[in-house]
């Protein structure tokens, strides 16, 4: 893993993300997970700051990378829990518990959908989210989180 410093942002990514651009593309779109983290490290680039993208199905998992990112003093987290979002208060309290800035984004718009994704722990834990921009919401997301931190946009 690369070492996390003050200008790494940590951009993690929940359950079945790994399955973007075949699962329901009419919703998901055809953008695959690599996209994303290419869009992902090219938007951060622009800020002078890199993007340490992870995946993972296992919600204990995504607690360790949040508890990393503090211990590697990251400067911020962009998370897409998934479906973790409407469940996991233990992400919310490990969002909280680290205290670093976060912003919380979601390819659909998760308040047209069915109404048990309405509810989002991990956005009560988030200074920020963002919901229905497709994968352009990552990168949103980080210029929203760029402009928290201080990051200025490089020329």
């Amino acid at each position: 893993m690369a070492q996390a410093s003050a200008d790494t942002i940590y951009v993690l990514n929940g359950p079945n993300l790994n399955l973007l651009g075949t699962r329901e593309p009419e919703k998901y779109g055809h953008e695959k997970l690599s996209d994303v983290e290419k869009l992902c490290a090219a938007t951060a680039a622009q800020f002078g700051l890199k993007a340490d993208c992870r995946q993972s199905n296992r919600e204990g998992e995504l607690i360790d990378f949040i508890h990393e990112a503090h211990a590697k003093k990251a400067a911020g987290i962009v998370i897409n829990a998934g479906g973790y979002s409407h469940t996991s208060i233990a992400l919310h309290d490990a969002i909280k518990a680290v205290n670093i800035p976060t912003v919380e984004v979601h390819v659909t718009n998760i308040h047209a959908r069915e109404s048990f994704r309405h509810h989002s722990f991990t956005a009560m834990a988030a200074f920020a989210s963002l919901a229905g921009f497709g994968i352009d919401g990552y990168r949103l997301a980080i210029s929203g989180l760029a402009a928290r931190i201080g990051a200025k946009a490089k020329t």
